[in-house]
């Protein structure tokens, strides 16, 4: 395969580049010295200069006035993103309208995707379940009847959810399919309950009393909440390895700035051999990243599903992104907690991104399944 980026990839991830490179990481207030959370809003004015660089709209199809690009294209700009600590639902609302345009509507599709693109609208996803571990669609019913779908239900670490317009919630019929409802915020039904993320950004636990739906507001087409969970999950790998890679540089920065015994730390064997290792996990979390992403936007047949290679890039991405901001930590010494410098909070990014993909162990259980189900001839 051939991981060479289009011309058109590689335009969206220069200008996001551009775009991020003007946005503070330490813009609010640091999440270990705030017991709520750091701000109430996301980051409108980043939002609206994403909208203004057609970023909003790059996974969105030219008729309803985006890009058309793929799932590497969203997953290069969140890496980007990552780097800057962006606040905003960037990685929720191109994976939603990336699954409405696939599975959804048509007539939901052009109502809700040109002003996606033209950042008018915040799309975000439930896709925790009630804990985390078990599957989300078991946290939520969805009943139909002649008139639209009913949903009852709680399901928790929402993000993005109290500033959301459009929330896609995944929910399990009696017949124990699978359908994706796009709850409008603030709906009849609808309750939301603070919770806080290790970043100190707000959450939501949402519960879902008797919400009436219509028919159009409800994807349930076979399919939609795999290819909207797996889009989820790669993101998540795009934005720790990005955070990563920002983690080392600066890492790499500050050893070779800082003396010991006359001679940079850098240049010590103990140092170096930490940072190697680490560079070695940010390069496996990289090829894992775009071989998941690839798999996604290409459709491609191999003798696994792409859920294999979305689970391996979730275990390299978990446990990489952890051991990254650990090493970091310990070769800044004192300084990479001291809460006026950003390294602190990049490892509660970190933390956060962790135990959003879950446990390694958990997905390393995944693909043994996924193999002893599709034996090789």
């Amino acid at each position: 395969m051939d991981f060479t980026f289009t011309e058109e990839q590689q335009a969206a991830a220069e200008t996001a580049q551009a775009v991020f490179a003007d946005v503070a990481p330490d813009a609010v207030p640091s999440p270990a010295l705030t017991p709520g959370a750091v701000a109430d809003d996301l980051d409108r004015a980043l939002w609206a200069r994403l909208a203004a660089t057609d970023l909003l709209g790059l996974v969105v199809d030219p008729a309803h006035g985006g890009s058309g690009l793929d799932p590497i294209a969203l997953c290069l700009v969140l890496r980007a993103s990552a780097r800057a600590l962006a606040r905003v639902p960037l990685l929720e609302t191109g994976a939603v309208a990336l699954t409405l345009q696939r599975y959804g509507p048509a007539a939901t599709a052009a109502d809700l995707l040109p002003r996606v693109a033209r950042g008018e609208l915040v799309l975000t996803a439930a896709a925790h379940g009630r804990t985390g571990h078990d599957p989300a669609p078991l946290a939520v019913t969805a009943r139909r009847d002649t008139a639209g779908w009913t949903l009852d239900g709680h399901t928790s670490a929402v993000p993005w959810a109290h500033r959301a317009d459009r929330i896609a919630v995944p929910a399990h019929t009696p017949d124990g399919r699978t359908v994706v409802a796009l709850v409008p915020g603030g709906h009849t039904g609808l309750t939301l309950a603070a919770q806080y993320g290790t970043h100190g950004e707000l959450l939501a636990d949402l519960r879902l009393t008797d919400v009436r739906l219509g028919p159009d507001d409800v994807i349930d087409t076979d399919g939609a909440w795999s290819w909207l969970h797996g889009l989820l999950a790669t993101g998540t790998c795009a934005l720790a390895l990005g955070l990563g890679e920002q983690v080392l540089a600066m890492t790499s920065d500050y050893t070779g700035r800082r003396e010991q015994f006359g001679h940079p730390v850098a240049t010590f064997q103990a140092v170096a051999v930490q940072a190697a290792d680490r560079y070695i996990d940010l390069r496996a979390m990289e090829v894992t990243l775009w071989q998941a992403a690839w798999r996604l936007a290409s459709g491609a047949t191999t003798a696994l599903p792409a859920a294999a290679d979305i689970a391996v890039a979730k275990i390299w991405a978990a446990e990489g992104v952890r051991r990254v901001v650990q090493t970091a930590q310990h070769l800044h010494g004192g300084f990479g907690a001291d809460t006026d410098y950003v390294l602190h909070r990049y490892h509660a990014w970190a933390k956060y991104l962790e135990l959003s993909l879950g446990p390694a162990a958990r997905h390393e259980e995944e693909l043994g399944d996924l193999l002893a189900a599709h034996p090789f001839a």
